[in-house]
């Protein structure tokens, strides 16, 4: 500082309370914070899934198209013969296609 200069204090406002410089403030609602545990809340957590009931089919369990003759890579659905042919060419066989007319999965033979 150089010689001559004032120093002026701090000026702060006047609490209001004995101690209001340790109240607590209102924190903003946050939807992405984890509920509060409160005792009538409280669940037990759930169960992890048994082996015994997998959620995806294996491959084996879907069924085979049926190739129509004089047309390689065309086969009927095996959900919907009546409906068309599925082009599946390009598909090597047991590879997991959707049938178009019903949204249900089935192997290329």
């Amino acid at each position: 500082m150089p010689a001559g200069a004032r120093h002026t204090t701090a000026r702060y406002p006047a609490e209001t309370g004995a101690g209001a410089e340790n109240q607590p403030t209102q924190q903003p609602f946050n939807p992405n914070a984890p509920p509060e545990n409160t005792e009538a809340n409280a669940q037990p957590p759930p169960l992890p899934p048994t082996a015994a009931a997998p959620t995806k089919p294996v491959k084996g369990d879907y069924p085979y198209g049926t190739p129509v003759p004089g047309k390689p890579g065309f086969v009927k659905s095996p959900y919907a013969a009546d409906q068309g042919l599925v082009d599946v060419r390009g598909f090597p066989p047991g590879t997991e296609v959707k049938d178009p007319f019903t949204n249900k999965i089935f192997l290329v033979p």
